[in-house]
């Protein structure tokens, strides 16, 4: 069911983009759009787990350079019944995780300098399990094209409103509505987000529950996230930003108020919650 749901909000991040592009550019902007989208498609499946490490300075490492942690992922990701990832370090103080890849036989587990330093090994390995389980899921991959797609409306929409305002005529045939490109600047934009923040939140929840799973410690996440959380406030990461956000534990970028409701991950004190539920009903201990 969460899969079904994931894929039709991808379809109308597609359908936005489409539209958009119509609103821009009429029937050859249509074309134009749903070319950029199967190109970002492709390229966001082959290398957009390149692309995100690279963008956060990860630095793969190996069981002789960090053996306490490649031999947790390595437990772990046996436990997951999960080929052994890649395991990055991000040289961020920020406590953190993300996964990525677009399968589980190319997954990869980053984590930053931080995360090993403030969480003890229990909180470490809830952490890990957590990314293992979007790895399992492919969340990864799911993830990462809504990030392209709703990266590429926004992109489509800061066109759109330049096209409106000097590109061309409104009694321009071949061309779109005016009115649907105003529409367009202003909706695609928001309703994508939406879309891209409803997929992240949904995963999440999943994730915990798998993650709980595998490190048979639902408690140890729990505390992860509580700290990761707290630390995120005064503590921000120097190398993430918004379109990246939800690809991590927890939102690096820490907000209250109006900003808790367009967060893409859900409130940190709901996932505790779920996470004691689910404590009490499946009791058990870390590997």
């Amino acid at each position: 069911m969460n899969r079904m749901k994931a894929t039709m909000l991808l379809a109308a991040l597609t359908a936005l983009f489409l539209w958009i592009g119509q609103s821009l550019g009429g029937q050859q902007g249509f074309v134009l759009a749903l070319l950029l989208a199967g190109g970002m498609n492709f390229a966001s499946y082959w290398w957009s787990d390149r692309i995100v490490l690279r963008m956060h300075g990860a630095q793969e490492v190996t069981e002789r350079e960090a053996p306490e942690l490649y031999g947790l992922v390595r437990r772990l990701a046996q436990r997951a019944r999960l080929p052994m990832p890649r395991v990055y370090m991000i040289p961020e103080e920020a406590p953190n995780a993300f996964a990525t890849g677009r399968s589980p036989a190319h997954g990869a587990v980053a984590v930053t300098h931080g995360l090993t330093r403030i969480l003890d090994r229990d909180e470490l390995a809830g952490v890990i399990a957590h990314e293992l389980a979007h790895i399992k899921n492919r969340d990864t991959l799911t993830m990462t094209i809504a990030a392209t797609l709703a990266g590429a409306i926004s992109m489509l929409a800061n066109m759109a409103q330049w096209a409106l305002l000097f590109g061309r005529s409104s009694d321009d045939e071949e061309g779109g509505s005016p009115l649907a490109g105003l529409a367009g600047i202003i909706v695609a934009p928001i309703a994508a987000m939406l879309i891209q923040m409803a997929i992240s939140r949904a995963r999440e929840f999943v994730a915990d529950e798998g993650g709980a799973e595998i490190c048979a410690d639902p408690m140890a996440l729990a505390s992860a996230l509580r700290k990761i959380e707290g630390w995120s406030r005064e503590v921000p990461m120097e190398a993430a930003t918004p379109a990246t956000a939800h690809l991590f534990i927890v939102n690096p970028f820490a907000g209250g108020g109006l900003l808790k409701l367009f967060s893409t991950h859900p409130l940190t004190d709901e996932r505790v919650a779920r996470l004691r539920a689910f404590a009490r009903q499946r009791p058990g201990h870390i590997v």
